[in-house]
C-alpha cells in the first residue's frame, strides 16, 4: 500500500483510504467484478471523466483495486478490486443496511 502517513485512529484510516461518495460508489460497482471505464462512468452517474479517472488513481495507488490494460485496438482496460479492496464489503454493507433503516425512518 502506498499510503505512509496513514492516521493513528483506524476509523480515520478507513475514511482517508474511501473518502468520498465517488470512492464508495466505485467499490459498490466493483464488487460484483471488474468492469470498465465507461460502465463505471455510466453506473455511478453525475461523475465527470476527470473526477472518476482521478478517483481511480488514488484507489489504484491505496492498493484497492487494479487496472488491467490488454492490448487491443481501440485499448480495453478493466479495473478490478484487489483482496484489500474487496474487503470492504462488510463495510458497505453496514451503510447499506443503515440506509435502508434510516430510509424508514419517520422523522
Amino acid at each position: 500500500m502506498a499510503e505512509k502517513n496513514l492516521p493513528a485512529c483506524p476509523v480515520e484510516t478507513t475514511l482517508t483510504l474511501i473518502s468520498n461518495k465517488w470512492k464508495v460508489l466505485i467499490i459498490r460497482d466493483l464488487l460484483t467484478g471488474p468492469k470498465r471505464f465507461g460502465a463505471l462512468k455510466k453506473s455511478i452517474g453525475g461523475v465527470s471523466q476527470k473526477v472518476l479517472t482521478a478517483q481511480l488513481r488514488q484507489m489504484e495507488k491505496s492498493g484497492l483495486l487494479t487496472r488491467t490494460v490488454y492490448p487491443e485496438v481501440p485499448p480495453h482496460v478493466e479495473y478490478a478490486l484487489t483482496g484489500l479492496g474487496c474487503s470492504l464489503q462488510p463495510v458497505l454493507d453496514a451503510l447499506r443496511t443503515w440506509g435502508e433503516q434510516y430510509k424508514l425512518q419517520d422523522f
